[in-house]
C-alpha cells in the first residue's frame, strides 16, 4: 500500500512539474512573425516559442496572403529582440507543441509592448490572471491612439483571418 502511495505521489509530482511555470534564458535566433520566435538555450537546444496572450497579424505564406501589418509586426519584434539574450517565462504548451511564454528583455514585457504599440491583439481567448487586464488595457490604449494596426478603421483579427472561408481568400491553414 505504501509503495502504491509513493508511486502515485511521484506520478502527480511529475505531471505537475511538466506544467509548472519555469523561466528559460536564451538567444533569439529567428523571428517567424509578430508572435513566434526561435530561442537557442544554454543547453544548445532550439525552442520554438509562441508569445503568450497576444495574436499578431498573419504574415504571407507560400499558399496564403498576409494581413495588413503582418510584416511590420514581424519587423518590430525582430528589432526588439533578434539576436538578444531574453528570458521566456513559460506558462503553457500549445497544440503544436510550442512553448507559450512571456518574453522579457531588459526587464520589459515584450508581449505587452507588441500590443501597446498596435502590433498585436490581446488574445482574450487565452489570457488569464494579471496579464489579462494589462494586455487588454494596452490594446485599448493603442486603439484610442490609432497606433499600428489600429490605423485601419476595422482590422480583421488573425483568429478570424485563419478561419476557413467558403470562397474566401485563403485556404484555411492554421497558425
Amino acid at each position: 500500500m505504501r509503495l502504491l502511495l509513493v508511486t502515485w505521489a511521484l506520478i502527480l509530482l511529475t505531471v505537475a512539474d511538466s506544467y509548472a511555470a519555469r523561466t528559460i534564458q536564451g538567444i533569439v535566433r529567428a523571428v517567424y512573425d509578430g508572435d513566434t520566435i526561435l530561442l537557442a538555450t544554454r543547453e544548445e537546444n532550439r525552442l520554438k516559442v509562441r508569445l503568450y496572450g497576444i495574436d499578431a497579424p498573419e504574415t504571407a505564406k507560400p499558399d496564403t496572403p498576409g494581413q495588413p501589418f503582418g510584416t511590420i509586426s514581424k519587423r518590430t519584434l525582430m528589432y526588439k529582440i533578434m539576436g538578444r539574450q531574453v528570458s521566456a517565462d513559460i506558462v503553457d504548451k500549445d497544440q503544436y507543441q510550442r512553448a507559450v511564454a512571456v518574453i522579457r528583455y531588459a526587464g520589459r514585457d515584450i508581449n505587452r509592448e507588441m500590443v501597446a504599440e498596435g502590433m498585436a491583439w490581446a488574445y482574450r481567448q487565452y489570457l488569464q490572471g494579471p496579464y489579462a487586464s494589462e494586455y487588454i488595457d494596452a490594446e485599448n490604449h493603442a486603439r484610442s491612439r490609432r497606433a499600428g494596426l489600429w490605423r485601419d478603421a476595422n482590422p480583421q483579427p488573425p483568429w478570424e483571418f485563419r478561419k476557413p472561408q467558403r470562397g474566401g481568400r485563403h485556404s484555411g491553414w492554421q497558425h
